[in-house]
């Protein structure tokens, strides 16, 4: 009898151990889930590793197991690009019209109060001039969360002005590419940039100045028939997504199955698209160090004297 009750009286002391742990367990669990969702944490979602979000920051939003490049917005670009207090944002007054009343489920005039109401942006890019490193430049940097950074007037009309601003104070020109293409909504108005963009573009080549793309994930459409592709040196991020049409519109027209690294950043690399593929966090000294090797050399006396001398020497031959 008296075993009886001391065993029972043992079970229930176990029960309790055991219901203690799974509250315990439970509320730890409640609690992680907690943190994650209020950002304290960040889950790849490439290998699925948990890293602490100040970590993750810290390292540009590259993760740091497996080098996934996470999306970040254009304020993010800056401040990991642009040297501090040295930022002057240009044209932020443009704002996007409807011109052509489009509709789709939704008014276009209402999607875009939405989508500048939920984000903060007023369109899919934001331009200005800073220095690198002590380098002056032009900035233009696109932000894939306004309307999968598609490329509608205001885009082309503030890149087309950033290049013009940059050709006229002799500025290198870089831009961080991440679009889903042109904006359907805008129709014609929307390719037209293409053209626009391209143009200044010619101006500034012209003028023998430096401009560098930098195609991040994803660079689609429009922009890659563009801008993108027309630097002079031409950088992907790792694994980036680039190209025109979408894989299984090519796959349907052409009836065969693509390569699995198709349009991705290291096969553009192996067929001569792109010149080389720079992880985010070497990317501010490679910029640095292309435009300062690109950089116009100074005017000395001393180098004045020697061309005067080669040119003389050169005509007396």
């Amino acid at each position: 009898m008296a075993n009886n009750e001391e065993s029972r009286g043992l079970k229930s002391l176990f029960d309790w151990f055991a219901n203690r742990r799974n509250k315990s367990g439970s509320s730890n669990l409640e609690r992680q889930e907690r943190e994650i969702a209020d950002g304290l944490w960040n889950k790849c979602p490439k290998c699925g590793v948990l890293t602490y979000a100040k970590d993750l920051k810290a390292n540009q939003m590259v993760c740091v197991e497996c080098g996934h490049h996470n999306r970040v917005d254009s304020d993010e670009r800056i401040r990991q690009l642009i040297d501090a207090n040295t930022w002057k944002p240009l044209d932020e007054h443009l704002r996007p019209t409807d011109p052509l009343q489009f509709r789709d489920r939704k008014l276009y005039s209402d999607r875009l109060r939405e989508t500048q109401e939920k984000i903060g942006l007023i369109d899919a890019v934001k331009t200005g001039l800073g220095q690198i490193n002590g380098l002056p430049i032009a900035l233009g940097v696109m932000d894939f969360r306004f309307m999968g950074g598609s490329m509608g007037s205001v885009v082309g009309e503030k890149l087309t002005r950033l290049i013009e601003q940059a050709t006229q104070r002799r500025y290198p020109v870089v831009i961080i590419c991440t679009s889903g293409g042109a904006r359907m909504q805008e129709g014609m108005l929307s390719l037209m940039q293409m053209a626009k963009i391209s143009a200044a573009l010619q101006r500034h080549q012209d003028a023998r100045l430096l401009y560098i793309p930098v195609l991040t994930n994803p660079t689609t459409g429009g922009v890659t028939a563009s801008f993108a592709m027309l630097g002079d040196l031409i950088i992907a991020e790792p694994k980036a997504t680039i190209g025109f049409a979408g894989r299984r519109v090519i796959e349907q027209t052409l009836r065969e199955k693509l390569p699995e690294d198709f349009q991705t950043a290291e096969d553009l690399l192996k067929h001569g698209f792109v010149d080389d593929i720079v992880p985010r966090t070497q990317l501010k000294n490679t910029l640095a160090q292309l435009i300062a090797l690109h950089q116009p050399m100074p005017t000395t006396p001393n180098m004045v004297m020697w061309e005067s001398m080669s040119l003389t020497s050169t005509a007396a031959e």
